[in-house]
Order: structure tokens, then C-alpha cells, then sequence
């Protein structure tokens, strides 16, 4: 057994790998497991931004943020998971599991986050615990997959998630002028899955602005 799950505590091990579709089948089964979802991802940027920082001294800002994107986005963070065995470890409904959540990235993603959560709160908040069991896992992602992966860009990226996750068609980028001079112009972005708004951003042409409006949807969906 993998040591990320050896708890103390073994009820917040299992809200950890409590999904919301277990709980509504099962109303008595307790907690779901999205606050701690919201800790562990906080916790993986923070010790993946550390780690990044530790390793690369040359590289600047930019270049260590898709990085980082890279090493915690869904992809990896599901491959972490079964690595540790957490896919057939998670609670899920009826229905999850009929739909193929033992395999679905997105689930997979999301319970090690939480886990990840459970494991800092399992261990008195103790930031080097989560580390020690974090970083070997860093170290496996050979570094051609990272850089493969941080330089896809944020609209490719955030059009596989929504093919991946809601339907075949591609986001929809409506890009107006804003502000600025006629030689500095300022455009807003913004992306839309069907009717609904998935995020916004500004740039100093149409392309900008749409890559930052991608990238505020992708930060919103972690």
C-alpha cells in the first residue's frame, strides 16, 4: 500500500475518497470529499511552485507558471492517482460507476487532490509530510512531458477539457474593443460553452484576450 494512504485518522481517508454522487445515493455515508479537494489543490500548487522554483533557478516567471500547470493539471494528477491506487479505492454512485468514473480523469484528479488534503490534515497540517510523498511523484513525470505539455496552448487545452468533459463542439470566443488608443488598443474576451460563461480575460489584440479567457476558464475548473 501506497503510503499516501496510510492514516491515522481513517474517516477523513474515507471522506477523501467520498464523491458527491456517493453521498446523494447514500445520505447517512457523511461528508463528501470537495473541501478537502479545495485544501489539496491549494497544498499541490504551493509544493509544486516550490518544487519548480528549487529545480529551474533560471527560468522565469512565465515559463515555471505553465510548468506548474503542466505537472497538476487533470492528466497528471489522474496518472498520480492510479499510481498510488486510489481508481478502484473511490466512493462513488451507481451511475459514476456505470459512466466509467473508476477511469474518468476528472474524478480521479479531483480525489487525489482531496486526498492529498486529508494526508496534510492527517498529519497535524505538517507541510513536510505531503512532500515527502509529493516530490517522488514530481520527480517520475519525465521532463519531456512537461515541457510537451506546458506549451500547449491554453485555448487547445481548454477545448480538450470541454470535448473531453461536455460535448464535441468547440468553445465559442466572443472578443470586443474595449478601451485603449487607436495604435494600443485594449480587447476583452470572452469563452462560452453553449449559453454558459466559462471565463474572461483582456489582452492588447483578439488573440490575447482569448488565451487569457481560456486561461481564467481553466483556472476556474480547478
Amino acid at each position: 500500500m501506497h503510503k499516501l494512504l496510510i492514516f491515522r485518522d481513517a474517516t477523513l481517508l474515507k471522506q477523501a475518497l467520498t464523491h458527491r454522487s456517493y453521498v446523494h445515493e447514500n445520505p447517512g455515508e457523511g461528508e463528501h470529499n470537495e473541501r478537502l479537494e479545495f485544501l489539496g489543490d491549494a497544498v499541490l500548487n504551493f509544493l509544486s511552485g516550490e518544487y519548480l522554483y528549487n529545480r529551474h533557478p533560471h527560468k522565469g516567471e512565465d515559463e515555471l507558471t505553465r510548468r506548474r500547470s503542466a505537472l497538476v493539471d487533470e492528466k497528471q494528477l489522474a496518472k498520480f492517482a492510479i499510481e498510488v491506487g486510489l481508481d478502484f479505492r473511490m466512493r462513488l454512485g451507481k451511475g459514476a460507476i456505470r459512466d466509467g468514473g473508476y477511469q474518468n480523469p476528472n474524478l480521479l484528479s479531483s480525489t487525489f487532490e482531496a486526498v492529498i488534503g486529508a494526508y496534510y490534515l492527517d498529519n497535524n497540517s505538517n507541510i513536510e509530510a505531503v512532500r515527502a510523498i509529493v516530490e517522488p511523484l514530481f520527480d517520475s513525470v519525465p521532463e519531456q512531458i512537461v515541457v510537451s505539455r506546458s506549451n500547449v496552448d491554453s485555448k487547445n487545452r481548454f477545448q480538450e477539457w470541454v470535448q473531453r468533459n461536455i460535448n464535441p463542439t468547440p468553445p465559442k470566443y466572443v472578443t470586443v474593443q474595449v478601451g485603449g488608443s487607436s495604435h494600443a488598443p485594449e480587447f476583452i474576451a470572452k469563452v462560452f460553452v453553449g449559453d454558459q460563461e466559462y471565463g474572461e480575460g483582456k489582452g492588447r489584440n483578439k488573440k490575447e484576450a482569448e488565451k487569457a479567457a481560456a486561461e481564467d476558464a481553466l483556472a476556474k475548473l480547478k
